[in-house]
């Protein structure tokens, strides 16, 4: 974990079944590596989404994605995928940085955006639940 206590740190190796035909990471892995990020982030603070869905039937979708590729990604380079979570009063907000262990050259950056839905009426909420924004801090 990073020094904020808002970010958490994963270290990654890429494996080979995430390479394309060019031997280079595809594109849509970059948000497998964000949603492991993301999902240590949450689990430092106590937010399981999963659980808080069996307990109380609110999932949160991801709404918004946006990933920009700076430099390209391959087989066995060791990365650190930072998340940060960016905001947690309307919808989960998290920010990413993608860079490579060995000189800390960012190779991507991200955000990902949650929403608080109601099931089964698939309603949308106006605001996350008080106790995911407690856990958060917010």
């Amino acid at each position: 974990m990073s020094a904020d206590k808002k970010s958490f740190e994963v270290k990654i190796s890429v494996p080979f079944f995430d390479l394309d035909p060019m031997q280079i990471v595809w594109h849509g892995n970059y948000l497998n590596y964000f949603e492991l990020a993301r999902a240590e982030l949450f689990l430092h603070h106590g937010v399981d989404l999963y659980s808080y869905y069996e307990r109380e039937k609110i999932i949160f979708p991801i709404i918004r994605t946006a990933t920009k590729h700076i430099s390209p990604l391959k087989h066995r380079d060791e990365i650190i995928c930072k998340a940060t979570l960016a905001d947690a009063n309307i919808k989960l907000v998290v920010d990413f940085e993608i860079r490579k262990a060995a000189d800390g050259s960012v190779c991507a950056r991200g955000r990902t955006e949650q929403v608080a839905v109601k099931t089964p009426e698939m309603e949308t909420l106006f605001s996350l639940p008080q106790a995911i924004r407690n856990l958060l801090g917010y």
